[in-house]
């Protein structure tokens, strides 16, 4: 009678960007490597005459990779995914000189996809935010962020973690929900900002928690959006509630929202083209993530870089991320922002693909994936690159081949998978 195999699947014929912390070229590089998969688990993950034994008594399926790299599954740490309209026609006053600011106050920017948002049902909201990440898992993303911030009512800020709750039951990814109420004063509240800050704290986070819709509560700390004291108030809701923070902090002027959400042990500080280094200094003691968005910057044609050489003097760890949103960044490629994030903001590949792999997750709160080891989930994704660099190099190419998902292979059209004997 056969004995049992160990592990559910093994993959060979490839190599693999480990992306374990302090590897000495930043990518954690193995030739001529092996991935061994159990109860969506890594089980294995080594050179190839490191296997424990015989291929056929090791795993139930073979898969081999053809000569391909492998990387931890992609982390897509901040989107405004789910959402109603668009704002294509904000993109024209743009390009004929408008401000963001300017556009802001003149009501269009986030209060015009709040009235869209409200208007729609969520049978309506999951149909429009479906073609989105669906472009997004197609470049091997496996996690993602996705934040609410489009209802600024109680009712409707749950309709969209509804949403995006219902997304991971309909699409083979991990969804990680942030609550973002503090996103814009909504009409009604127009002239009284403290008021609405009394709703958000008082009603929508405690219903919010309650329900269980939230991971993380983010807010945006900016002249056009909330004061340090207003976004203080947010973040000791989230507290009293158990729920971590994350902060839009420092997008255009340095407001000290990225001290603050240190102050918190907050899991990051986003956007931060105006972050000081003090600023740095603080998310260092912290540990707080820095997420770099160049979608938006791009979109918004800005000039401010993020303080890169500072975040690499005090250790800060770098995320990138889509920041996918219909007004400043409507971006639904992950892999773009590699290229992005290295041509703009002068990150190394390395550095690129750890900030949407390790520093993703970490920016998450998230321990158990973002790099190739025993014991991190199996998220996985099989490129057909002859080096890692090429993620961040081109332009316009999807070289994803297959997508592993806590172990399950999501494109087994693209493998040349065996059962073992």
């Amino acid at each position: 009678m056969p004995t049992a195999a160990l592990w559910d699947s093994l993959w060979i014929d490839l190599s693999l960007a480990t992306l374990q912390d302090g590897a000495a070229d930043g990518y954690g590089a193995v030739a001529d490597a092996a991935v061994g998969v159990k109860d969506g688990t890594i089980v294995f993950a080594g050179p190839r005459r490191d296997l424990p034994g015989p291929m056929e008594s090791l795993a139930a399926h073979v898969h081999s990779g053809g000569g391909g790299w492998m990387t931890p599954g992609l982390i897509d740490a901040h989107t405004h995914l789910v959402y109603g309209g668009n704002r294509a026609r904000e993109f024209e006053m743009r390009l004929q000189g408008a401000s963001y600011e300017e556009i802001a106050r003149a009501g269009g920017g986030i209060v015009s996809t709040v009235a869209a948002t409200r208007a729609a049902d969520e049978d309506a909201l999951l149909a429009a935010t479906l073609p989105r990440l669906d472009s997004l898992l197609a470049e091997g993303v496996t996690t993602v962020e996705i934040k609410s911030g489009y209802g600024l009512d109680t009712a409707s800020e749950m309709k969209m973690l509804r949403v995006a709750r219902r997304l991971a039951t309909l699409r083979p990814v991990a969804v990680r929900t942030s609550f973002l109420g503090a996103h814009a004063v909504p009409p009604e509240w127009r002239g009284n900002p403290d008021g609405y800050i009394d709703l958000v704290c008082g009603e929508t986070l405690p219903a919010v928690a309650q329900a269980g819709l939230a991971d993380a509560v983010d807010a945006f700390c900016e002249g056009i959006g909330f004061s340090i004291d207003q976004t203080r108030r947010v973040f000791e809701a989230a507290r009293a509630h158990g729920l971590p923070v994350k902060l839009h902090a420092e997008q255009l002027s340095n407001l000290g929202g990225a001290k603050l959400v240190a102050a918190f042990d907050g899991l990051s500080a986003d956007h931060i083209e105006h972050l000081d280094e003090e600023g740095v200094a603080a998310m260092a003691r912290a540990g707080t993530v820095a997420v770099l968005l160049p979608g938006a910057f791009y979109a918004l044609r800005e000039t401010k870089l993020p303080p890169i050489d500072l975040l690499r003097r005090y250790g800060v760890p770098m995320a990138l991320s889509t920041d996918n949103n219909p007004g400043t960044s409507p971006v639904c490629s992950l892999l773009l922002m590699l290229s992005m994030g290295c041509t703009f903001f002068r990150l190394t590949p390395a550095e690129a693909l750890a900030g949407v792999t390790r520093h993703a997750a970490r920016a998450l709160g998230l321990t158990d994936r973002g790099v190739i080891a025993p014991g991190m989930r199996a998220d996985l994704v099989l490129w057909g690159i002859d080096h890692p660099a090429e993620l961040s190099y081109a332009i316009g190419l999807n070289p994803c081949r297959a997508v592993v998902n806590a172990g399950v292979v999501r494109a087994p059209h693209a493998l040349q998978s065996s059962a073992a004997p």
